[in-house]
């Protein structure tokens, strides 16, 4: 009998087994510290901490990871819910659309999918989802100018209370720190600061470089690019790669498309520059 259930604490080392067989280049270690990280993060009341599974006499045979949290939408809750890795053995796929089924059946949650393989685009478009990114673009903040007076400050991960951030910036911020990205708060000389997440990330032909997980809005990385560009080359890293439409004229860089294509599904189309509390830190890239 197969059966489709919520993902318990007690399921967890038989699920990283299976995601490890079904994701070959991911360890053990990588898919446990994931959920780990998983099982003491704050998650919206009423929906499940990790996903669902295919459960076939106690044994997970099909596995899709959620990571639900909560968003701010014009002065309004709403729930954002990143629909991460999906595996099903092949003995068992006729059964996989009993996952897809139940995991996406709440009409006021918007569903986001940041890691689409290719071959999946037209099954995730047939399910109703809609390209909200269509590529990425890698830019060279160190070679915008850099507003006069600007400083760039690091966030740690006990942060309390920063000066000109609101609670939920500085608790986005420390949360993020803890999971290992690079949290900063750039400050104007008028006054105003900007949060920024970033986090490390290598991809082939390009030089290090890391990918902007979160700031309110693009125009503040364009704002503050020069600043923050002077900062990452000190850390040796020259490149930071964000969720773009096309070539961004304001920055120096370049654009790729399809690389980065995202998707989602439901009520609030995803804004750019806010890839917070996925995937990509909970679990890493």
């Amino acid at each position: 009998m197969i059966r489709c259930r919520e993902i318990g604490i007690a399921d967890l080392p038989a699920v990283a087994d299976l995601l490890m067989r079904g994701f070959k280049s991911r360890s053990r270690d990588y898919w446990m510290e994931g959920l780990r990280r998983t099982s003491v993060r704050e998650v919206p009341e009423g929906f499940p901490r990790f996903g669902y599974m295919l459960d076939h006499e106690g044994t997970p045979v099909g596995v899709l990871l959620l990571i639900y949290a909560a968003r701010d939408h014009s002065g309004e809750t709403c729930i954002r819910c990143n629909v991460s890795s999906w595996y099903v053995e092949p003995t068992f796929r006729n059964y996989a659309p009993m996952l897809t089924k139940v995991a996406q059946r709440h009409k006021d949650v918007t569903y986001v999918n940041i890691s689409p393989a290719r071959w999946t685009w037209p099954t995730i478009e047939a399910q109703g989802f809609s390209a909200y990114c269509g590529g990425v673009f890698f830019s060279f903040p160190a070679l915008s100018r850099s507003a006069k007076g600007m400083r760039v400050e690091v966030v740690q991960r006990d942060a309390k209370a920063i000066d000109g951030l609101s609670n939920a910036d500085v608790a986005l911020l420390a949360r993020h720190a803890a999971y290992g990205c690079l949290s900063l708060v750039c400050r104007a000389a008028d006054g105003h600061s900007f949060p920024f997440v970033l986090q490390p990330i290598r991809i082939r032909r390009i030089a290090p470089a890391m990918q902007l997980i979160y700031c309110h809005d693009v125009a503040d990385y364009i704002a503050c690019a020069g600043a923050i560009g002077r900062f990452l080359l000190r850390r040796g890293r020259i490149s930071v790669a964000l969720d773009a439409n096309g070539h961004m004229n304001d920055l120096f860089g370049f654009y790729r498309a399809p690389r980065g294509r995202k998707y989602f599904m439901g009520p609030q189309r995803p804004r750019l520059a806010d890839l917070s509390d996925t995937e990509l830190v909970i679990y890493g890239p």
